[in-house]
């Protein structure tokens, strides 16, 4: 399980539109994926040095995106970090795409919600709004 601030979540997301808006609209995290139909707003949960979610806006040569670590999986923070990317994530690098409308959508539904809480098993993802 990874949890983030609702607040981390939708600057993300806020950053990737600014991005989109400045740099020709959004990537996809790897080939093989059409453009035109998966590339949308959203953002990537990704796996790799912990774990973290990033915007899918276009970035401009050599900008970097905004990324923002799991409370319990940050290399920075938690020495425990690479044992739960793994129990929680599995041991290979990866990206899951979550859709910005869906996101925006349960979080309004949640208004009181503090914290994002996302779920994974080997054929799912959950995400959960809840306050702390």
């Amino acid at each position: 399980m990874f949890t983030f601030s609702v607040t981390d979540i939708h600057a993300v997301l806020e950053r990737g539109r600014a991005d989109a808006q400045a740099n020709g609209g959004y990537r996809v995290p790897f080939r093989g994926m059409s453009s035109e139909t998966d590339a949308r707003p959203g953002l990537w949960l990704v796996g790799d040095e912990g774990v973290y979610v990033m915007s899918s806006g276009k970035l401009a040569e050599g900008q970097r995106p905004l990324v923002v670590y799991a409370e319990e999986c940050n290399p920075k923070t938690d020495p425990d970090y690479w044992h739960t990317k793994r129990r929680y994530f599995g041991g290979d690098d990866g990206v899951e795409f979550i859709d910005a409308v869906e996101l925006e959508r349960l979080t309004a539904a949640a208004p009181d919600a503090t914290h994002l809480l996302i779920t994974m098993d080997d054929t799912s993802l959950s995400l959960t709004p809840i306050r702390r």
